[in-house]
């Protein structure tokens, strides 16, 4: 059976209409995002529930196999050069049982909206792109999708006109942003709907990039 991941909640104030789970990066935690949240200055916040799980704690290759926060092993610092395919699919069935249990509150699949910064990007394309009922959107930041190609035989049906919004530093040291435009690219030819925005920052989020972010929850949360 699939562990289920601990997490970080900002509960709502108001009647619970609306989720956002929220995936950290690399040796981050499900507090990393936190902060965003009155930055986002969203409408429907009093109504939404926000979740930051925690990656479960592993030794990462590249990091001389220390032990920490990921979704997956980083094997080779090329990225999509040797992927560790078994972590991601992991992770992605853990996320998929958040998703699950915000549906089995009562919440509309329609109003769950998958983050995820780098690492957690990655979880949230591959999850998001792959679940079998329609979700709101996907918010993928400073991140690329190295499981693109199994979308062929895997995508969702449901999820086809899913809208994504994805975000890159032009000078981020750690994922380059080249890798990122190969797989957005690579999306817009399987026909989903991808909004893309660029920003002169290293592996981070600036304040316009809050900005854009918080006009596609709009967009979406109706």
């Amino acid at each position: 059976m699939t562990p289920e991941l601990t997490t970080v909640e900002i509960a709502p104030r108001s009647t619970h209409h609306y989720s956002i789970i929220w995936l950290h990066g690399l040796g981050a935690d499900g507090h990393d995002f936190e902060s965003i949240v009155p930055e986002l200055r969203l409408p429907q916040q009093a109504a939404t529930r926000f979740i930051f799980p925690n990656a479960p704690i592993q030794a990462v290759t590249v990091n001389g196999g220390q032990a920490m926060r990921s979704w997956y092993d980083i094997l080779d610092r090329s990225l999509h050069h040797k992927v560790d395919v078994a972590g991601i699919y992991q992770s992605s069935a853990q996320v998929a049982q958040l998703i699950d249990g915000e549906i089995a509150d009562g919440i509309a699949p329609a109003n769950i909206l998958l983050a995820g910064f780098s690492q957690g990007g990655v979880i949230a394309l591959h999850t998001g792109l792959r679940y079998p009922q329609r979700l709101a959107g996907i918010i993928a930041l400073s991140t690329y999708l190295p499981t693109l190609e199994q979308l062929t035989m895997e995508a969702a049906p449901a999820n086809q006109d899913l809208p994504i919004f994805m975000a890159h530093g032009t000078v981020d040291p750690v994922v380059a942003i080249q890798a990122a435009k190969e797989d957005y690219a690579g999306l817009l030819a399987r026909h989903y709907s991808v909004q893309w925005q660029e920003y002169p920052i290293q592996h981070s989020v600036c304040a316009a990039e809050i900005a854009h972010i918080a006009a596609f929850i709009n967009s979406v949360f109706h």
